[in-house]
């Protein structure tokens, strides 16, 4: 159980593939917060390219060096989620203009669902305000360079399910 002074955050997401800016705004969140959780969302009902186990090896991989990021998957509402894992804080990323209709709506649901939890938007460095993980699959899919765009480990993960396809 947390002690009563530990910020405990939540990220949520899909993260098929983690993209950089993903990685910018977690390692960023693990300076502000005492714990920050990469909770990949399980749903069956979005055909992912990565299964949610795949993902969560990728990103444990990623941050086994950062001993105040923790990674695992979960189902179900969101603030249900972060209220089980003590959290008072979900951390969203905001790309652009066009993310922010979507998450305010999001941050609001989740606010009257579990009003004492706060919604705190990060926006990546600006190297990666462009990079999706749907834009990832896309490029590489098309054959397109990805280095730089995603981790390494992650690239190498996309390179293995292009060769078993």
């Amino acid at each position: 159980m947390n002690a009563p002074r530990d910020r405990v955050a939540v990220y949520p997401g899909s993260f098929d593939p983690l993209t950089n800016g993903h990685v910018d705004i977690i390692l960023r969140g693990a300076r502000l917060f005492d714990r920050i959780i990469v909770a990949i969302l399980r749903n069956a009902e979005k055909h992912a390219l990565f299964t949610a186990d795949e993902r969560v090896a990728m990103a444990q991989d990623v941050f086994r060096e950062y001993a105040n990021v923790e990674v695992e998957s979960f189902d179900g509402l969101l603030v249900d989620y972060a209220e089980l894992r003590h959290a008072s804080v979900i951390v969203r990323g905001l790309r652009a203009v066009s993310d922010f209709e979507f998450e305010l709506q999001m941050a609001l649901m989740n606010r009257r669902l579990g009003p004492d939890i706060e919604t705190v938007f990060m926006m990546p460095a600006e190297q990666y305000t462009y990079v999706s993980s749907r834009l990832i699959k896309e490029v590489f899919a098309l054959g397109g360079p990805v280095t730089g765009l995603v981790p390494d480990g992650v690239e190498e993960r996309l390179r293995e399910k292009r060769a078993s396809t």
